[in-house]
């Protein structure tokens, strides 16, 4: 029976990784799910989700050879996998501020509050060195609705930061 596992990968940008990584799962008889694959500084990392019919000892042995020659660091867990289970976002989030500490922490412990659960969140550092400007961006579900998201946020402390809250029209078409 097949199970489904989480792989993590982890190394410097290069060309060729995706294609390394994905080759030694086919040819090892995998199915592949969801996936985030992203460089990150100059780093590139995976989370890929894995359908195989082994033990997940059977599955590190498979990836060894592809992670070693690309001088990545890997990680195997078993999950509950179910494809297609995407949840769809109804709300985006954009936020811009002054470069510091907490800035996730913060807008994320608000937001969290007033009901929001999020399905994506990518970041950046814009400007240079004397005016880092901190970038980021949410997609997610608004539980309690997109007004309590906002009315949260008005009624933080987090007024040094410019947020820009969307809803996400789901039935375009």
């Amino acid at each position: 029976m097949a199970s489904w596992y989480m792989l993590t990968l982890i190394g410097k940008d290069r060309a060729g990784i995706v294609a390394a990584v994905t080759r030694a799962l086919f040819e090892g008889g995998c199915n592949l799910g969801e996936a985030s694959m992203i460089r990150l500084g100059g780093s590139f990392t995976i989370m890929l989700m894995i359908q195989h019919d082994g033990e997940v000892d059977e599955l590190e042995r498979l990836m060894q050879p592809a992670a070693q020659s690309m001088a990545l660091r890997f990680r195997l867990d078993p999950i509950e996998g179910h494809r297609h289970d995407q949840l769809t976002p109804d709300v985006q989030i954009t936020v811009f501020g002054a470069d510091r500490a907490g800035i996730v922490a913060q807008v994320t412990g608000v937001l969290a509050g007033a009901g929001l659960n999020v399905l994506d969140l990518r970041s950046d550092v814009a400007g240079g060195e004397q005016g880092p400007l901190y970038i980021l961006h949410i997609e997610g579900q608004a539980l309690q609705g997109v007004e309590a998201l906002r009315a949260a946020l008005s009624a933080s402390d987090l007024t040094d930061l410019e947020v820009t809250i969307e809803p996400v029209d789901t039935f375009i078409g």
